[in-house]
């Protein structure tokens, strides 16, 4: 399988789930507006998720990067970094992002952004010294890669769906909880169905949709690391960086489970469950791995 091979697929893969996540957002709904004869829940909660979306949109970086305490340096800082992350730009044809280091000594990297042009790549300082150069490259054009992919855009769209799911079905439960049933609840077997299957997708549809934004989250991944492998030519520079990624086991000092999701491995830890698996945003660095190596260069 090419490179392009697996782009294709992964590529493929993230449309079809983001229609999905669409169908169970369309679906639940639906559902409860045919519940309550009125669709007044769904669209409070579009409202206040559209509002969540932009203050994100506009500021979700600047928070990430806080968070994580990052530092961001100018080229006089660090040269080879600074020269590493411009070189990749000019291959990949994107602009320079602002640069930042993390003072951890877990070896890790995130990228952030709406945009090309308002992205910024960060790195650990335990990055920094585990890597060699060819490995800390590929790590680089992995983070790169989610720029150029547009992917942390996609997420904060499925991050605005997930909210909406969850408002619509938080909001159905309470009204239900403190105002009961309607006269016409009681007295029509037909909306008496319609509230049994509204209340049972009120609890199945987060769940549902937690686990679609997981796997969505876990195919950008992939995506990224076939896209960073095509920018440097070079497969095995970020398996190797990923294998010695996955050797430190301790989380990072400063981590935020809204954020883990922007790192190139999950920052809390690697865990081997199969249970976790599910519920991780990343995929396990083996069979990361597996692929860099089974790819033509």
């Amino acid at each position: 399988m090419t490179l392009y091979d697996q782009i294709d697929i992964n590529k493929r893969r993230s449309v079809l789930l983001l229609t999905f996540f669409l169908v169970i957002v369309i679906a639940l709904g639906w559902v409860i507006s045919r519940a309550y004869n009125s669709p007044v829940i769904l669209y409070l909660a579009v409202i206040i998720s559209v509002v969540q979306a932009l203050i994100s949109y506009y500021s979700g970086d600047k928070v990430a990067l806080a968070v994580s305490g990052a530092v961001e340096i100018q080229k006089k800082d660090n040269p080879m970094l600074w020269n590493l992350v411009e070189n990749l730009c000019i291959t990949a044809g994107l602009p320079m992002p602002k640069v930042y280091i993390i003072n951890d000594p877990a070896p890790n990297a995130f990228a952030t952004g709406r945009d090309p042009e308002h992205s910024s790549v960060a790195v650990t300082t335990g990055l920094l010294d585990v890597l060699d150069k060819q490995e800390l490259e590929g790590v680089v054009a992995h983070e790169l890669s989610h720029v150029g992919n547009y992917d942390i855009r996609l997420m904060m769209i499925v991050v605005v769906l997930v909210g909406v799911i969850a408002l619509i079905s938080d909001l159905f439960i309470r009204v239900r909880f403190w105002f009961g049933g309607s006269r016409d609840d009681n007295n029509s077997g037909s909306n008496t169905i319609w509230l049994v299957i509204a209340i049972v997708a009120a609890i199945l549809a987060p769940i549902i949709a937690t686990l679609v934004q997981l796997a969505i989250s876990r195919k950008r991944e992939f995506l990224a690391d076939s896209t960073g492998a095509l920018l440097t030519r070079y497969p095995e520079g970020l398996a190797s960086a990923l294998e010695k990624i996955s050797q430190y086991k301790r989380p990072m000092q400063k981590v935020s489970s809204s954020t883990s999701h922007l790192f190139i491995s999950d920052p809390f830890g690697k865990t081997g469950s199969y249970f976790s698996k599910i519920f991780s945003t990343h995929p396990p660095i083996e069979e990361r791995v597996k692929i860099l190596r089974q790819m033509e260069k």
